[in-house]
C-alpha cells in the first residue's frame, strides 16, 4: 500500500495536529516496513519530517489553508499517485483521484465559534463536507464522535475512535539534575503549578489565574508556569495576569523545546488544565505519565483521557478549581494516588496503537472505494 499524509502544517505551525500527524507517521513506518509513506511537505519545509527507508517527503506548492486549495491541491495528490491519502488536518481535496481518510480533532469552532479566528472558522468550517467526502473519518475520542453526531449527524459506520499517543520521551526516567537546571532557566525554584497549551481563549486561562490568586492566599510563594506560545486573541490573558496582580508570580514559557518539558513537569507541584474543550487533551496525559498531581476541566474528552488518575473541576468555576488545587498541594495520600495512577493511566496511549488502527482505517476506505 502506497499512502500519501498531508504534514504541509508543519511548516507553519508545531501545535497538536503537527505533532499527531508526525507521530503517527513515525509508528507507521515502523510498524508497516512493507508499506510506502509518502509525506506532502510544504515546499518551504527543511527537515523536520520523519525518516525512514520506506518514507520520502514530496514538496507541494499549495500552502495549507490557502483560498485556492481545492483546485490546486488535487492536481498536486494526483501525481503522487496514492493508494489513499490521509488528511489529518480536518479537510482533504473533494476532487481526488484515491480514497481519503481524514481526522477530524475536535469541533471547537462549531461549540465555542468565538475562540477561533474568522480565517479558521472558514477554513474548518468545510468539516461538514469534508466527512460526507471521506471514506473513512477517524476521530481522536469518543467525545468528538459524539458531537459528529450531534453537531453534523454524521453516520456512525464510517467513524473511527484512534486515540491518540503519547511521546516516548515522557516515559523516561527523572533527572533531579535537568529538572534544576530547567527551574533555574525560567525562575522556577520555587514550588509552581504548571499548564501547558497554546495560549488563546478555549484554554480558559483567566479561571486558572483567578484560581491561582485565591490559592496564594494559603501559598503565598506558589509560582505559575505557563508553558506554551501565543495564540490568538491572547490579550486578555495578560490583561487579566495585571489586573489580579500576579505578574511576578506568573512565568510565561514560550520557547520550551519537547525534551524541556519533562524536566518541567517533573518539578511541577501539580498541573491544571481548565480547557473549556478538548478533541483529546494530551498535556493532561503528558502530566500523568510524568506522575504529576493533576486537575482539569470535566468537559469534553478530558474525563475520558484522564480516566481515575486525575481531579476534575467544573469548567469555568475558578472557586472549584481552586479547591482542587488546594486538595493536590495538601493531601499527601491523594498525592500518593494520583502519582502512582497517573502512568498506568498514560501508558494506554502508544503511538504503535494507533499506527496499527489508522492502519487497518487505510484498507477499510480502500475497500469502501472499490465498492
Amino acid at each position: 500500500m502506497h499512502v500519501a499524509i498531508d504534514a504541509r502544517l508543519a511548516h507553519y505551525t508545531d501545535g497538536g495536529i503537527v505533532h499527531h500527524t508526525l507521530n503517527l507517521a513515525r509508528a507507521l513506518a515502523e510498524i508497516a516496513p512493507t508499506d510506502r509513506f509518502t509525506l506532502l511537505r510544504s515546499v518551504k519545509q527543511r527537515g523536520g519530517l520523519p525518516r525512514a527507508r520506506n518514507v520520502r517527503s514530496t514538496p507541494l506548492l499549495t500552502p495549507p489553508h490557502h483560498r485556492l486549495e481545492q483546485l490546486t491541491l488535487p492536481l498536486e495528490v494526483a501525481r503522487v499517485r496514492p493508494d489513499v491519502l490521509h488528511c489529518p488536518d480536518f479537510i482533504p481535496p473533494f476532487r481526488r483521484i484515491c480514497p481519503a481518510v481524514v481526522t477530524v480533532h475536535d469541533l471547537a469552532f462549531l461549540r465555542f465559534p468565538e475562540t477561533l479566528t474568522e480565517e479558521s472558522r472558514r477554513y474548518y468550517g468545510q468539516v461538514r463536507r469534508a466527512v460526507q467526502s471521506a471514506e473513512r473519518t477517524i476521530v481522536v475520542s469518543a467525545a468528538t464522535a459524539r458531537d459528529l453526531a450531534e453537531l453534523l449527524d454524521v453516520e456512525t459506520e464510517r467513524v473511527r475512535v484512534i486515540h491518540n499517543g503519547l511521546n516516548p520521551i515522557f516515559h523516561q526516567p527523572q533527572d533531579q539534575a535537568m529538572t534544576a537546571r530547567v527551574r533555574a532557566r525560567w525562575a522556577l525554584e520555587r514550588p509552581y503549578l504548571m499548564f501547558l497549551g497554546t495560549l488563546e481563549p478555549r484554554k480558559d486561562l483567566p479561571t486558572l489565574l483567578q484560581a491561582f490568586a485565591a490559592v496564594r492566599g494559603q501559598h503565598p510563594d506558589l509560582l505559575l508556569a505557563l508553558v506554551g506560545r501565543r495564540g490568538w486573541l491572547y490579550e486578555p490573558i495578560f490583561a487579566r495576569i495585571e489586573a489580579l496582580g500576579l505578574r511576578e508570580a506568573v512565568r510565561t514559557i514560550e520557547d520550551a523545546a519537547d525534551e524541556d518539558l519533562p524536566p518541567l513537569f517533573d518539578g511541577a507541584s501539580a498541573f491544571a488544565f481548565p480547557s473549556l474543550y478538548e478533541g483529546f487533551g494530551l498535556p493532561p496525559l503528558e502530566a500523568l505519565a510524568r506522575g504529576v498531581p493533576t486537575v482539569v476541566a470535566d468537559t469534553s474528552s478530558l474525563p475520558e483521557v484522564v480516566g481515575d488518575a486525575a481531579l476534575l473541576h467544573t469548567p469555568g468555576d475558578p472557586e472549584a478549581l481552586a479547591a482542587a488545587l488546594l486538595r493536590l498541594l495538601t493531601d499527601e495520600a491523594l498525592r500518593a494516588d494520583l502519582r502512582a495512577g497517573g502512568p498506568v493511566q498514560a501508558a494506554r496511549f502508544t503511538w504503535e496503537r494507533a499506527a496499527r488502527e489508522t492502519l487497518a482505517v487505510y484498507w477499510e476506505a480502500i475497500a469502501e472505494r472499490r465498492r
